[in-house]
């Protein structure tokens, strides 16, 4: 087992671009101390004192292990900062039963069902709903039910308080301290997957890609079609930059093997 942990619990909401993602942020102090010089894994920065070896695909295993327990599929992760700032992120979600659900209850105008709440349900029985707001505007059909993840405070922090607990017990963050985050992916969610193009069909998303299509890196527009390894983006769903309107074209195919990154793009 490593150091004994002392837990800082905070609940807050970060807005990037005017929108925003549910975020639970646990700060972690091992009582102790661990000094090296031993460089991170997985692409993290290299050197100083005070530093080990952060194996990120073990860390994934294990969020995963402790999010399927609590009917939340992990998204994303990323373990950031210098040696005494240093952050891990986990980004999640319903998975897809929960979701399924949430889209059903949403149509139907319902939040406390799409949380698993039923006629007998009470305050006391500790369900917490999504926000009225979103309920609406999914209603109207101003926000399209796939595109939430359907993570509510007590999803985030259930899953910290599970997680924070198997990472001491396996060690899989040798040293001081660490900041845990478990965070929704917010509206404006990173694609990574051939699966997450598939999902978010129809949505306007951002495109970054390795080499340039047409004499272009960066490109946006509504993601029409997922045909074998290419993804096609119309162009006229989005104003466009001179450099894309120059390329003279309304749509590009783009292989998923070039795409450097990409995300949506919130149409609230």
């Amino acid at each position: 087992m490593g150091l004994q942990p002392t837990f800082y619990l905070r609940i807050f909401l970060v807005f990037v671009g005017g929108f925003s993602a549910l975020v639970f942020s646990v700060w972690v102090l091992n009582q102790g101390s661990i000094s090296g010089n031993i460089s991170w894994e997985d692409g993290c920065p290299a050197g100083g004192v005070g530093t080990m070896a952060v194996k990120l695909d073990l860390i994934r295993s294990a969020a995963e292990r402790v999010a399927a327990s609590h009917g939340l599929d992990v998204v994303d992760l990323e373990f950031i900062g210098p040696a005494k700032e240093r952050t891990l992120r986990i980004y999640l979600e319903k998975n897809a039963e929960g979701r399924a659900r949430l889209k059903a209850a949403l149509a139907a105008g319902d939040a406390a069902a799409a949380n698993g709440a039923t006629e007998d349900s009470t305050a006391e029985d500790g369900i917490e709903v999504l926000p009225e707001r979103l309920v609406e505007l999914a209603r109207l059909g101003m926000l399209s039910a796939g595109l939430l993840s359907g993570i509510t405070h007590q999803d985030c922090a259930a899953f910290s308080r599970d997680f924070g607990v198997l990472l001491d017990v396996e060690d899989l963050i040798p040293g001081a301290e660490y900041t845990l985050e478990a965070s929704s992916p917010g509206l404006d969610r990173k694609l990574f997957k051939r699966g997450d193009f598939a999902r978010f069909a129809g949505s306007l998303v951002k495109v970054q890609t390795y080499e340039p299509i047409r004499n272009n890196r960066h490109w946006q527009g509504r993601l029409t079609a997922l045909a074998g390894d290419l993804i096609t983006l119309d162009l006229n769903a989005v104003k466009q930059n001179s450099k894309s309107r120059k390329t003279g074209v309304s749509t590009v195919e783009i292989a998923l093997e070039n795409i450097e990154k990409a995300q949506l793009v919130p149409e609230i």
